[in-house]
């Protein structure tokens, strides 16, 4: 698969992935229209956005240097030759 480098195909992707996650919670929302439903959306963002920023920002910055990130599946497989070199 092709790097994507034009930077109206880059916007127009972010446009889509926050179409999808608005409509992922609209529909979750409109299935169960609680407080508790909200909220528990909510936390799921937040932390999951933690998780990404670590994998993209902590560990690049601050626990390993060298490591590029690439994707997830660059991240997942970095643990994995970490935990194998211990």
């Amino acid at each position: 698969m092709r790097t994507i480098t034009s930077v109206p195909a880059l916007y127009f992707k972010a446009g889509l992935m926050l179409l999808a996650g608005g409509g992922a919670i609209a529909l979750l929302l409109l299935r169960d229209p609680s407080i508790t439903t909200a909220a528990l959306v909510a936390i799921a963002v937040w932390a999951f956005c933690r998780a990404y920023y670590f994998a993209f920002y902590v560990i690049e910055h601050y626990v390993d240097p060298a490591y590029r990130f690439s994707g997830l599946g660059s991240f997942v497989r970095y643990l994995l030759r970490a935990r194998r070199s211990r």
